[in-house]
């Protein structure tokens, strides 16, 4: 299906490429200064410390949705094993897991999304095989460290949780960065509470895939008007899902993954951190969200921790 010239203009706009020289990979992570990780290290004031991952488990946010995607499975190698095989001596439990690179809270890889033969900054899509991705793959994420920024856009909008379906405008970014009483500045790490993520912790898997709120193509420009570097939502498919519109699907990871190089995260636990930001009114923190480094991965496990 061809896209629209309504998507390409807004490609156009939006895109990055060469902007960090013809061999980047790690798009707008460059955005990531010396600079912009003190900024996120100052906010460390109190010492108080917000986990942001799901539990990695069989009972997962996958349901089969997504073809392949396994919730993890874990089974045991050894129990109490004797290293000499003398119980009096030491003795080892290990274990091993399979599971879905995206299976619960997770960066996806610049390489993750690819069309119409292109590639974030230009590199072939021949590159990704079934060997995985020669460039812009999880491991050359890097380290993932500064000013993150909380925009409660379920909060400015007076519910709990947004209506499934939702299309998170600009507007509602305005709000939730008015609500917070900030300014989102080059190289913030941006994360969008929708609320969505109650029904997961309330056993409702189905209704936490399907239907979703979520980014609308309205907030492309907004993230890219001000050179965020990383942005994350609480919910399984991180554009508002069914698609605005029909002849474009996933049209927000196309723009965000392809043409800006904007590393893009989903199923970020935000329910703690947002009530403590309600409580003490303050919405930046030091946020540290590292992936693991799975060479020519597509995606990457993330344990991210704000800290205030």
């Amino acid at each position: 299906m061809a896209m629209p010239e309504e998507f390409h203009e807004l490609a156009r706009a939006v895109n990055n490429w060469g902007r960090w020289g013809p061999a980047d990979e790690r798009g707008t992570l460059n955005l990531l200064t010396p600079e912009a990780v003190r900024a996120g290290a100052a906010l460390a004031r109190h010492g108080r410390l917000f986990p942001l991952a799901l539990g990695l488990s069989a009972n997962g946010p996958q349901t089969g949705m997504v073809p392949g995607r396994l919730n993890p499975l874990r089974t045991m190698l050894s129990v109490n094993e004797p290293l000499t095989g003398d119980p009096a001596d030491v003795s080892f439990s290990d274990d091993i897991v399979i599971m879905g690179l995206q299976a619960a809270t997770h960066w996806d890889a610049l390489a993750h999304a690819t069309y119409a033969g292109r590639l974030y900054n230009g590199f072939p899509t021949s590159t990704v095989t079934t060997a995985g991705a020669r460039h812009c793959g999880a491991d050359k994420i890097g380290a993932v460290a500064g000013r993150g920024v909380l925009l409660d856009v379920a909060r400015a909008r007076g519910v709990e949780r947004l209506p499934a379906g939702h299309a998170i405008t600009a507007d509602d970014l305005d709000a939730a960065a008015d609500l917070a009483g900030l300014i989102v500045t080059p190289g913030d790490i941006v994360l969008v509470r929708t609320g969505h993520i109650q029904l997961l912790h309330a056993g409702d898997r189905n209704g936490y895939t399907y239907p979703s709120p979520g980014m609308s193509l309205g907030t492309v420009r907004w993230l890219r008007t001000r050179d965020v570097a990383a942005v994350a939502i609480d919910t399984l498919t991180f554009e508002v899902f069914p698609c605005e519109r029909p002849d474009l699907l996933l049209p927000v990871h196309l723009l965000h993954l392809v043409e800006m190089g904007l590393l893009q995260g989903q199923n970020f636990d935000l329910e703690a951190l947002a009530a403590d930001c309600a409580a003490d009114g303050e919405y930046r923190f030091l946020l540290c969200a590292t992936p693991e480094p799975f060479t020519g991965a597509l995606g990457a496990p993330v344990a991210p921790v704000a800290v205030k």
